[in-house]
Order: C-alpha cells, then sequence, then structure tokens
C-alpha cells in the first residue's frame, strides 16, 4: 500500500495524495511506514506559514496570495488548521469555504486538518502532512494555523517563512502578537489597512520590532487588504525575498531538529498512554507517596521512568 502512495504522492495524484495525508495523520502502522518513505524523498518545496490572532483575515490573505502564485504559473498546495468539531473530532472546514475560488484549480491542493485541541493552533500531524505535500513537489507549501494568539509559535518548527498577521479594530492587537509570536515572524502582515487607525496600528507594529535584538530587527511590516487583493504582490515579493538559499540550505538541520521534537512528542504521549493503562501496585505505591507528600515529583517521575524502560527492555527481550 505504502509504495503505491508513495508513486501517488510523485505524480501529484489528487485521491491518492489525499489518501496519503489520511494515513499519515491517523499515526497508525501504516502510516508511520508511509511516513518513513516519505522522509527518505527529496522535500525542497519551500513552506510558508501563515499565523496570527482570530480574525485578521488570514484564509482571505492566503486565498489572496494562492491567487497571485497561480497568476505566476506556479503550484500551490495548502494545509489549513481548522478548529474541530466538538462531536467530531474532525476539521469544521472554514478555511476551505473561504479559499472557494480556488476549487477544481488543477494546480492547487487544500488539506484542511482538526486542530484536536492541541496547543499552538497545530495538529499533531501537521510536520507530516507539510513534509508529504513537500515531496509531492508543489512550487509552494502554505501552511495556515487555526489562530491561537500567543501560544502559536510552534510553526516555526514547520516553515521556512513565518508571516505573522495582525489587523486593526479587535482590540488589543498588539498585545494579542507581540510575546513569543513576534518572535518567530519573518514578515509581519498588517491586514484591513483601509480600516481605522490601520496607520496607528502599523506605527505599533514598526515599534514593537525595534524592540527586538539588533539581529532580528529586519522584518518588513506589509500592508494590506485581503478582500481587495491590495498588497499581495508585495507581500509575494517579501516572502520571495526571505526564501533565501541560505535559508533553504539550513532545512536539514531543522529537519533534524523537528525530527528531535516529533520524537520527544510521541515518547511522551506513550508514557502518558502506559501511565494511564498501568494497574501495577508499583504505580499504584509511587502515586501514594506523591499524593501524601512522602516522595518529591522529581524523584517519583524518575522512578516511573526507570519503570516503564524496564518494562520494554523486558517486552523486547520476550520478542
Amino acid at each position: 500500500m505504502a509504495r503505491g502512495l508513495v508513486e501517488g504522492i510523485l505524480a501529484r495524484d489528487r485521491g491518492l495524495l489525499a489518501r496519503a495525508i489520511s494515513l499519515v495523520e491517523a499515526e497508525g502502522a501504516d502510516g508511520d511506514e508511509l511516513y518513513r518513505q516519505v522522509c527518505s524523498l527529496r522535500r525542497d518545496s519551500p513552506i510558508v506559514a501563515f499565523t496570527g490572532p482570530p480574525g485578521v483575515g488570514k484564509s482571505t490573505l492566503v486565498g489572496a496570495y494562492i491567487g497571485y502564485l497561480r497568476r505566476e504559473g506556479k503550484t500551490v498546495a495548502v494545509a489549513a488548521v481548522d478548529p474541530s468539531s466538538p462531536l467530531s473530532g474532525g476539521a469544521i472546514l472554514g478555511d476551505r469555504l473561504r479559499m472557494v475560488e480556488h476549487d477544481g484549480d488543477e494546480g492547487v491542493f487544500i488539506r484542511s486538518l482538526a486542530s484536536r485541541g492541541q496547543a499552538g493552533g497545530l495538529s499533531a500531524a501537521l510536520y507530516r502532512v507539510a513534509d508529504v505535500l513537500s515531496a509531492a513537489a508543489y512550487d509552494v507549501v502554505i501552511v495556515e494555523t487555526v489562530g491561537s494568539g500567543q501560544v502559536d509559535v510552534a510553526v516555526a518548527d514547520v516553515a521556512d517563512v513565518k508571516v505573522v498577521v495582525g489587523a486593526p479594530g479587535l482590540g488589543d492587537h498588539v498585545q494579542a502578537i507581540k510575546a513569543g509570536i513576534l518572535e518567530i515572524a519573518d514578515i509581519l502582515v498588517l491586514n484591513k489597512a483601509d480600516t481605522p487607525h490601520a496607520e496607528q496600528a502599523f506605527g505599533q507594529l514598526e515599534a514593537m520590532l525595534k524592540l527586538r535584538a539588533k539581529s532580528a530587527r529586519d522584518v518588513p511590516v506589509v500592508a494590506t487588504i485581503a478582500t481587495l487583493k491590495s498588497g499581495i504582490p508585495e507581500l509575494a515579493a517579501a516572502i520571495g525575498a526571505r526564501l533565501t538559499v541560505d535559508k533553504l540550505t539550513d532545512r536539514p538541520a531543522r529537519d533534524r531538529d523537528r525530527a528531535r521534537k516529533l520524537l520527544a512528542q510521541a515518547a511522551a504521549r506513550a508514557v502518558m498512554d502506559h501511565i494511564a493503562q498501568e494497574r501495577s501496585a508499583h504505580l499504584a505505591r509511587i502515586c501514594d507517596e506523591v499524593a501524601t507528600g512522602r516522595a518529591s515529583f522529581t524523584a517519583a517521575t524518575a522512578e516511573v521512568i526507570g519503570m516503564i524502560a524496564k518494562t520494554v527492555i523486558t517486552a523486547q527481550g520476550r520478542t
């Protein structure tokens, strides 16, 4: 199965590409094997991430940017992280609705992913999905986050260029984007630039940049009106300028760092699952000692990790 899907990815077969993404999202044995094969392929497509607080018009901006790229003859793939349905856990598909003008365009592939409550607005499988789309050799891969504000910084591990979007008239929009999310920005966009107080907001963003370290102050601020497609050529030029040869040659190191984080996340989930299912007297004793103050969390954590490691080693010995 995996081999046929890899061939489908390379051929950009839309049906097989969709199946491949579903498989790596599911994180089962088949998806794990498929992702292993994807990681052995060339993944040279530049990845551009759009993030920022809710309500700033990210999806409309992405739609306008896609239109610009298509007029330039470039193919585009999009992984848009939507809020999860509280009933099904699936993506609500709001981003797909705002990009409907690109439906039916064979040069555009759009996939909505459910955030499933993940911190940072990222679905647990977003890294792998971005790799699948990059392996399909689209000219540009776009990642759009659900928009959770200050914590939405994990996208820095995915993208070559990070576009942080803000807009005037959303309360304290400067507060909404300044902390961690400002630090990851390669480009700042002030969308809805035709609304009241836009000039003041633009000045505030530029002032915020001056508070950064000297080496990190050369972040362009681009004013756009996504609904009118105003400012999109300037945004595209800023993104192109950031996609330098040096940045793209850094990708092997970035991929290694990302693999380290993925392994840490997977290991943490495995430990959580193991502890939730473990019913041994040993674990019950550790929990009781923590609950009654007879053991510190640090010492108890070390003991639990040792207990799990011993269980894994014993299981491997039996196989």
